[in-house]
Order: structure tokens, then sequence, then C-alpha cells
């Protein structure tokens, strides 16, 4: 038996399939993009992985976010000890002076109490505040064309 037998699928140089199909066929995914008819899973490339794989992508996650944090906080030191003393007169902070100074200004600045990330949902309200425009505009003109 070949290969096309054994696996009940398509080979993706059949003739007659465009290339969504092809890629179906082969057993791949559309990791970044969806097709225009929307069969592609965009999380199959995390599907894919094995559990070793998982882990290890996500304990590298973790470790370039915690690089990531400290390096934060360093460039906070280092920027407010260069403008700070030499603007106002201030005193210079240690790197665990400015992880407060952060953490300070988050509670301060930042909206805590929402309960949920505002970006997302400022972008869905945006995108349906454009579709409502844009059916306003659309019944507006068909009832000029009207009079």
């Amino acid at each position: 038996m070949s290969d096309h037998e054994n696996t009940g699928r398509q080979r993706p140089d059949d003739a007659g399939l465009d290339g969504t199909e092809k890629a179906k066929a082969a057993g791949k995914r559309c990791a970044w993009k969806k097709s225009q008819d929307g069969d592609c899973d965009e999380w199959g490339w995390w599907e894919d992985r094995t559990l070793p794989q998982k882990i290890l992508i996500g304990s590298g996650f973790a470790i370039l976010g915690i690089a990531l944090a400290f390096l934060f906080g360093w460039v906070v030191m280092l920027l407010w000890n260069w403008l700070m003393p030499d603007i106002f007169g201030l005193k210079r902070v240690t790197y665990w002076q400015a992880w407060g100074l952060l953490i300070l200004c988050c509670i301060l600045f930042k909206d805590f109490g929402s309960g949920h990330s505002g970006g997302r949902s400022d972008r869905k309200r945006r995108r349906e505040l454009r579709h409502y425009m844009r059916e306003d505009r659309a019944a507006a003109g068909k009832t000029q064309e009207a009079q």
C-alpha cells in the first residue's frame, strides 16, 4: 500500500487542488493568517508541538519576561539617576527604589477598577462604532436616493 492509501488523505500534489486545499491535504495548517473561507486553524502551530516543546517554549518566554522586567527596572533607575538629580536636585535611587517608583506609578496612573484589559475592549468598541456609522451612512444614502 502507498502512503496515500494508508493515511486516507489526498496527496498535496493531486491535480485540481488549490493552495489552501493542498496545505490541508498535506496536514499543514495556516498558523498566522486565515484563508478567505476561514478554514485555517490559527492555533495550529501550538497544537502541533509536543509536550516537551511546549514546556521549553513556555519556560523560554518566562525567562525572557523576567529578564525584560529586570531590564526595565534598570532602565528606570538609569534614567532617574541621569535626569532627576541634575534637573530637580533630587537624590539618586537604587535599583529597588526604581522598582518601587514603577509600582507606585502603576497604582497611581493605571485604571485598576475596570477589571478587564482596556485595549481589547476599546478596539471592539471602536469596531462596533465604525460598523454602526457605516450602516447609518448607507441608510442615509438610500433615503437620499429615494427622494
